[in-house]
């Protein structure tokens, strides 16, 4: 019985190295993962250096489920530019175009009017109530390339919460109980 219970002592022991390696493993993907999303955030001088376009208010140049990458530099946004904004008190943001910049001569802040490509009118029916312009801390950034159809499982996965703990739970299950 005692060179039997060494082996099950043994067997009990490597499994608990295994999982310990397996958790060990798991904490490094995500420790890597908000590294590098930190990186971009230092490099592109933006909170958020990718966002999924949600709607279909930029189409034909944007469509739902691109992935647009940003980036804020201190370069003025002027009438063209496509920038992601937030409203305040809203959580989610919006990516429209600018159509009008006003640059008061006496006041150093820059107001900017937005337009989603393809809406029939301007944003100030978007803006909360009272306000008819931007400005500059409403905008999380510009954007300077896209990925299209890239961010579709991002929009699965908010309208479906199901669906992300389902993927959330078979990844981690899957790093759990994967042998090395």
């Amino acid at each position: 019985m005692g060179c039997f219970g060494n082996v099950v002592d043994s067997v009990k022991s490597f499994q608990f190295r295994q999982t310990l390696s397996q958790l060990i493993t798991l904490g490094l993907i995500v420790a890597t993962a908000l590294t590098l999303w930190k990186g971009l955030m230092c490099i592109t001088g933006t909170e958020s250096p990718v966002i999924v376009v949600l709607s279909g208010s930029m189409e034909p140049g944007f469509r739902r489920g691109d992935i647009l990458f940003l980036r804020m530099t201190k370069d003025p946004i002027r009438a063209g530019d496509i920038i992601v904004f937030n409203i305040d008190g809203r959580d989610i943001p919006i990516v429209h175009r600018v159509i009008k910049v006003h640059e008061p001569n006496n006041v150093k802040e820059t107001y900017m009017l937005t337009k989603g490509d393809n809406n029939p009118m301007d944003d100030r029916v978007l803006y909360n109530y009272g306000q008819n312009w931007l400005q500059r801390h409403h905008i999380m950034g510009r954007a300077v390339g896209f990925l299209p159809y890239a961010g579709w499982m991002t929009i699965i996965m908010t309208e479906n919460p199901i669906v992300k703990y389902v993927l959330l739970g078979t990844m981690a299950l899957l790093i759990l109980t994967t042998k090395e």
